[in-house]
């Protein structure tokens, strides 16, 4: 299947749906230190290229079957109106829409924090799906954590499949992670919208009646701290300048652009390495060797925080295919 890789950032859609067999024909990033990992990460002669979404003209693009991205959690303009397509103009989901309803993919694969399910009360969520419904989508999503699929990262992101309305597709959700178990958590929070009718309400149900209830509300726009969980006993007694840290042995707390992270290992406190994070994303030692040549470590730290775990997009799209 052929694909475009929007907010590709250094590729972790692309190395994901590589892996499963998928075909990229273009991609679109607006970082240019991004931009120079992603380049010398992969080998990109000949492909499509934008560095901007706004400036893409749907009819320019090669063809393809999929879109994929992971897209930013904007607030919609929704007060006193239903939450629609025309509600996204200004935000970049609305570019991601507008390629939709001229291209008219066969899948549409995008990824996006948790807090997204729950974003201003509901109705950034509800505003998406009917974007899809008004595009003549449906949509399967399931909130997915990274740890559950091979890397010892506690990251959660809420994974969305849309499709045509009334194309004959397996269903992909739900998923279980790679170990075979998926946390409780993960299976309420899983779900199924077929656009027989408008999403009117703030509440999201997933396909077995089960209301989606997050136990922790993110605030999506503030960047999440790396070593703060509260400490116990059989934890490291003490901090240093206020921060919290694993140790050796135990999944990782979620990576974020910021590089306040670290481990112990029964002598000192260190930060982790940006191999250690790219490592923790998903990608294999050799492709970082190549983002290291091009960046500076502080960019590398950023990049790994802002990427998409391969581990977990590679899952999905085995799942995938054109019927």
């Amino acid at each position: 299947m052929k694909f475009i890789d929007l907010f590709a950032g250094i590729g972790g859609f692309r190395l994901g749906m590589e892996m499963a067999g998928h075909e990229l024909v273009g991609w679109c990033e607006i970082d240019k230190f991004a931009q120079k990992s992603y380049r010398a990460m992969y080998n990109t002669k000949g492909e499509w290229f934008s560095n901007d979404i706004r400036a893409i003209k749907p009819g320019d693009l090669p063809d393809f079957d999929c879109i994929t991205g992971g897209f930013p959690c904007q607030s919609f303009s929704v007060a006193g109106k239903r939450g629609g397509f025309e509600d996204t103009r200004g935000t970049l989901f609305f570019e991601i829409a507008r390629i939709i309803r001229e291209r008219k993919p066969k899948l549409v694969f995008l990824e996006n924090v948790r807090g997204l399910l729950n974003h201003d009360g509901g109705r950034t969520f509800g505003t998406i799906l009917n974007t899809f419904w008004e595009l003549g989508y449906d949509v399967e999503w399931q909130l997915l954590n990274s740890k559950d699929f091979g890397v010892p990262h506690n990251r959660e992101r809420v994974l969305i499949i849309g499709y045509p309305r009334g194309s004959r597709r397996r269903k992909i959700f739900p998923i279980r992670g790679t170990d075979g178990t998926n946390n409780t958590n993960t299976i309420k929070t899983v779900g199924k919208w077929e656009g027989t009718n408008r999403h009117t309400g703030q509440r999201i149900y997933g396909i077995d009646g089960v209301f989606a209830t997050l136990t922790t509300k993110d605030h999506v726009n503030d960047v999440p701290k790396i070593a703060i969980p509260v400490l116990t006993p059989d934890r490291i007694n003490k901090r240093q300048n206020g921060r919290r840290f694993k140790t050796d042995g135990e999944p990782m707390f979620t990576l974020t652009a910021q590089d306040r992270h670290g481990i112990y290992d029964g002598y000192r406190i260190r930060k982790l390495t940006p191999r250690e994070c790219f490592r923790l994303q998903g990608f294999p030692d050799e492709l970082f060797e190549k983002a290291r040549e091009v960046n500076s470590d502080t960019q590398l730290y950023k990049q790994a925080g802002n990427s998409v775990t391969v581990n977990v997009i590679y899952e999905i799209a085995k799942r995938l295919g054109v019927d």
